[in-house]
């Protein structure tokens, strides 16, 4: 092989790695979350329930001034403002949570029934791109905030929240905040209602 091919060839290599560099950047898969950040197309499909307007009480007190993003549309909350007012059932969960995605389900199957008390999820540790992908992907719409995809969030220092996920509270109508540890992972709506009838 003379210089000239060896050069000819090398330079075609070149071009090739740069073509399939460029096409991977601006193309990829049509069903890849956003990496630029813009949620919008990914929350739609995702279609969460709204999260819940601030309550005019006191607010919780290890929650209160705590803002955090609703994953459902970005807009900004007040989640101590949010969780005041009644009871409601806090569930932190992550994308990459194996015993989330069989507890996630439970709780929207909990929260349509008669006489349930209000669920919130709270997304810590993950890109808010995954857990829209993985909500929309098991079919649960629950109302949720985003905490961070950090180690620490806000939600989850206020809490206290153990590094097993996933973590459940109790936030009773008069502001406070029980952690529920037994079960650990909700498998069915009757164990739901037995913790929240045990801890309100």
């Amino acid at each position: 092989m003379t210089t000239v091919t060896k050069w000819a060839l090398g330079v075609a290599v070149l071009v090739v790695a740069v073509l399939v560099a460029v096409l991977t950047t601006r193309g990829g898969s049509k069903d890849a979350p956003a990496a630029t950040g813009d949620l919008a197309g990914i929350r739609a499909k995702a279609a969460l329930q709204a999260c819940p307007p601030p309550s005019p009480g006191p607010a919780v007190g290890e929650l209160s001034g705590i803002q955090a993003d609703c994953l459902g549309d970005g807009s900004r909350v007040d989640v101590g403002k949010v969780l005041a007012g009644g009871p409601t059932l806090v569930n932190v969960w992550a994308s990459w949570c194996v015993p989330c995605r069989t507890e996630l389900p439970v709780l929207q199957t909990y929260a349509a029934e008669a006489g349930a008390v209000r669920v919130l999820g709270v997304q810590v540790a993950s890109p808010a791109a995954d857990g829209l992908g993985l909500l929309q992907s098991i079919g649960v719409h629950l109302p949720s905030v985003y905490d961070g995809d950090g180690q620490t969030g806000p939600i989850r220092t206020a809490l206290k929240v153990p590094s097993r996920l996933p973590a459940s509270y109790l936030v009773t109508p008069d502001g406070q905040v029980r952690f529920i540890s037994s079960p650990p992972t909700f498998d069915s709506t009757d164990q739901v209602r037995a913790a929240v009838k045990d801890f309100s």
